[in-house]
């Protein structure tokens, strides 16, 4: 299987909310850089990253557009997150069922047919800004 083809069906898994469909096409030394806090190393913390953002979000990706590059070790993908704010998180607004709709992309670099580092990037700032409007109870 291509990166890309393992790229996208990382993605899929990801959409159907397949958490060990996902963790299966990770190396066992996995880099995680989220967009914000420290870097995570290997499934472990990648499963316990899955579960804290199970929790507190409902998240589905559109509007993936995939780039890959002649070695066929990187895969950049450009996608729209659409979202439900669950369960709010130290240091962030409180969740009460908030929508969004984020621009947000990732670089996954792969080794041994898996996926060795995901870096995530998005708009903090806007993020906490669409969850900030005031409750309309």
């Amino acid at each position: 299987m291509s990166s890309l083809e393992i790229v996208k069906q990382y993605y899929t898994s990801f959409n159907q909310k397949n958490w060990n469909g996902m963790l299966a096409l990770l190396h066992p030394e996995v880099r995680h850089e989220a967009n914000q806090g420290d870097v995570r190393i290997g499934t472990g913390k990648f499963t316990e990253f899955l579960q804290k953002m199970d929790e507190s979000y409902e998240e589905t990706l559109t509007d993936m557009v995939f780039f890959t590059e002649p070695a066929d070790s990187r895969v950049a993908v450009e996608f729209v997150v659409n979202g439900i704010y669950k369960k709010g998180e130290e240091g962030l607004p409180e969740a009460y069922g908030q929508t969004y709709v984020l621009p947000a992309a990732a670089f996954l670099e792969l080794k041994e047919g898996k996926i060795s580092r995901v870096t995530t990037y998005y708009n903090l700032p806007l993020w906490i800004e669409l969850v900030s409007k005031p409750r309309n109870d």
